[in-house]
């Protein structure tokens, strides 16, 4: 192979490396191109996104404020309980001392 064959074999592999490159290149920019209406729809979803998230976030707040204000109210209720259960217990023991004080009087008169 003399100097010009190898000048021209040099030139063409470069020219098909040129011409290879090109077309993975505009390849490339091809399915990367993305459409406005898809960018509308990303911007869309997006949005929508946002909003659920908003709701969820206000739905969270009130189921804690909701289990905030049953808690405290479980919590009152159960202390009435226990004042009543308190109450009644008092109220057996006297009607109990009262029975035994009246069956003292019947048996003495």
């Amino acid at each position: 192979m003399n100097r010009t064959e190898f000048v021209i074999a040099t030139a063409v592999i470069l020219f098909v490396a040129f011409c290879m490159g090109w077309f993975a290149n505009w390849l490339v920019h091809r399915f990367k191109r993305v459409a406005q209406a898809d960018v509308d729809q990303l911007e869309k979803m997006s949005r929508e996104l946002h909003e659920a998230e908003e709701t969820r976030d206000q739905a969270i707040t009130y189921l804690q404020q909701r289990e905030a204000e049953l808690t405290n109210q479980l919590a009152q209720t159960e202390a009435e309980l226990s004042a009543a259960m308190e109450g009644l217990r008092e109220a057996r023991h006297e009607a109990e001392d009262l029975r035994g004080m009246l069956e003292r009087k019947k048996g003495l008169a």
